[in-house]
């Protein structure tokens, strides 16, 4: 069989049958005619499925990186031959799968960018509430801030899943997880006070969703991200200007203050304390930066 038709084949399944989204697709297909010209390149002609080997994909990797790839593309378009191939196999195409012991090289590990808590205060002061959407950009920041939500969970909250009384909100995080989160009393009055004007934002067909656009529509991931970005310019030089910075913000500085990791993970929404440990690191890093700077004995 030949490896086009194997590809096109793949392509249609994982478009129809995994419901993966269009960009995913795009970046599959891009990595396997990647890996298609790499063949033809190396070999002239492109083997038939059944006779490409191990020995013939190993050299991929060191052709995408000669074309100065990053270590992220690498992965992504490893991983797309590798799903190839599997598939491949579950069609009873090949006998053998040729990528089974080959790895994908290891991510990089980069800490996540937060704001000082001095920046976080500016930011939170330069927010004018006086209008509708000042009052929900302001509303959206401090919870974002205060409950160290995704942007996708703080975009989701109905109305009926804030309980002002106990300060908690109920969120729906990945993997349709329902968990409960505390927020903070600054949280509480910028929330408070946008619901007592988020009705000058509604229209006819606005349905529950606490956070609205100017039309009266539940507000996009998009907006929601050039409000905060245009904001952040103002506060800090972090090269990361995002929600999920606010995020990172949130957990960093709890564990600053001597929180229980386990606690902060389960408020995050976490499902292991692998992913939580990020933020020790930070702190980490920030007492030997304090070190390094102040003790008389450090250089």
């Amino acid at each position: 069989m030949k490896l086009s038709d194997a590809i096109h084949t793949f392509l249609q399944y994982i478009e129809q049958n995994r419901n993966l989204s269009p960009n995913t697709v795009t970046t599959y297909s891009r990595g396997l005619g990647e890996f298609y010209d790499f063949l033809k390149e190396s070999y002239g002609d492109v083997p038939e499925i059944e006779e490409i080997r191990t020995e013939d994909i190993r050299p991929f990797l060191g052709w995408l990186h000669d074309k100065g790839l990053s270590k992220k593309s690498l992965r992504v378009k490893i991983a797309a031959v590798k799903s190839l191939f599997k598939f491949i196999q579950k069609q009873k195409w090949i006998e053998r799968n040729p990528t089974t012991v080959i790895a994908i090289p290891k991510a990089e590990k980069k800490l996540p960018s937060f704001l000082q808590k001095e920046e976080t205060e500016h930011l939170m002061n330069i927010l004018d509430d006086g209008t509708p959407k000042g009052a929900r950009n302001r509303a959206l920041v401090e919870l974002l801030y205060g409950a160290g939500l995704r942007i996708s969970e703080a975009l989701g909250i109905s109305i009926s899943d804030i309980d002002m009384k106990q300060k908690t909100v109920r969120v729906r995080g990945k993997g349709n997880k329902i968990r409960i989160v505390p927020f903070g009393e600054k949280a509480s009055e910028a929330i408070s006070h946008y619901l007592t004007l988020r009705s000058q934002l509604c229209t006819q067909l606005s349905g529950s969703k606490v956070f609205l656009n100017n039309r009266g529509e539940t507000l996009s991931p998009a907006v929601a991200y050039k409000i905060i970005n245009r904001s952040m310019r103002q506060v800090t030089e972090a090269e990361q200007k995002s929600p999920h910075v606010l995020r990172h913000s949130f957990a960093t500085h709890l564990l600053d203050n001597g929180a229980d990791i386990t606690a902060v993970s389960e408020m995050l929404g976490h499902s292991s304390l692998s992913a939580t440990q990020v933020y020790t690191h930070l702190s980490v890093e920030r007492l030997k930066n304090a070190y390094k700077q102040a003790h008389p004995r450090a250089k």
